[in-house]
């Protein structure tokens, strides 16, 4: 197992012992678990087994499991069951599910821009499958990953977006597909509540860096790490000054298990960095790994208008749950970097 996620595991325990002492003897079933946000829930739950004996058990949703585990032969372990099927429509198992961490979302850009109606009905069919097993499971709790997409651009006049923050999608956007569906999952996942009495946790997750981050994807982050690692230099194909904020994937983990098992029900919690920096100063800073200081390369020059942001208010999940921001934005590279060396 690679030494950086053995490490994460050790801190995220350390912060998290309450959490772990709940899902002691349960069982767990992750959807999206082949996802980047799934991968880091399983290595977190093969730590548990193997150097707690917690005895947890896995039942991980796939529409390939045998191709997943063919590739990532890591995650073929003893607490994992893994079942094949969509998640509008997967078969419901007769085993009794104790949590529900449902992760499952295609981000994919060029999905959600072409096949917009295929990411709507996966994000609100599929909550919905998921909701309709909780209720015939009486399952204890389900964690919904949502994201802060759900409030649509953030104003111009606003530098930290806060949960009760009443904003939306346009539905006219060619990307309205992913933060309009998300919005209706957490109103599908409201009326189970209070219909059925559903326990449903929300967590609006924003963004991340660390082990399992796409670096050939969407994310520019990870975009830019990519280029370091294969001695490229860093284009930035905008003026560099959009505002993002990232939260290491361990500290991820340790608020999302606080959500599931501390969290109050259908009470949305931001989860992210409230520490925010604009893409040119990220990729600066993440070019010096470069051992040829090739810099970056910004495509557009700024003009006068005020930068796009997407960055949460953490200050619910500070207080409520004492979370916090555990890991700089230095140290979470560092460990990316490290977690992508051969």
């Amino acid at each position: 197992m690679n030494t950086v996620i053995k490490e994460d595991f050790r801190f995220v325990y350390s912060q998290t012992k309450t959490s772990w002492d709940k899902l002691q003897h349960k069982t767990i079933l992750i959807t999206g678990a082949t996802g980047f946000f799934g991968k880091c829930m399983l290595q977190n739950f093969i730590c548990a087994n193997n150097e707690e004996s917690l005895n947890i058990h896995i039942i991980a949703l796939s529409r390939d499991p045998e191709k997943f585990i063919l590739q990532n032969p890591e995650f073929k372990h003893d607490c994992i069951s893994w079942i094949r099927g969509d998640i509008k429509s997967f078969e419901f198992s007769s085993q009794k599910i104790d949590f529900i961490i449902h992760a499952a979302t295609d981000v994919n850009t060029h999905l959600i821009t072409n096949e917009p109606l295929s990411i709507y009905d996966s994000i609100v069919d599929g909550t919905k499958h998921i909701l309709e097993l909780a209720k015939q499971n009486n399952t204890n709790a389900v964690l919904y990953i949502s994201s802060g997409a759900v409030y649509g651009k953030q104003p111009q006049n606003m530098t930290h977006v806060t949960e009760d923050f009443i904003g939306a999608t346009n539905v006219y956007d060619k990307d309205a597909s992913y933060g309009e569906g998300k919005r209706v999952a957490e109103m599908l996942c409201n009326i189970y509540n209070k219909q059925h009495q559903v326990d449903v946790k929300i967590a609006r997750c924003y963004s991340f860096v660390g082990p399992y981050l796409p670096l050939d994807g969407h994310f520019a982050i990870g975009n830019f790490i990519n280029d370091i690692i294969h001695n490229r230099q860093i284009k930035i194909q905008g003026d560099g000054s959009p505002q993002r904020a990232y939260l290491y994937t361990a500290d991820l983990m340790i608020w999302l298990l606080k959500i599931l098992t501390e969290g109050k029900s259908c009470y949305p919690y931001n989860v992210g960095s409230d520490e925010a920096i604009n893409l040119e100063s990220l990729a600066n800073m993440i070019s010096q790994y470069s051992p040829n200081n090739l810099g970056v390369e910004i495509a557009q020059e700024k003009t006068s208008a005020p930068p796009a942001m997407y960055v949460p208010s953490i200050e619910r999940a500070k207080n409520e749950l004492g979370l916090k921001v555990y890991t700089n934005l230095k140290e979470a590279i560092d460990k990316t970097f490290k977690f992508n060396s051969k």
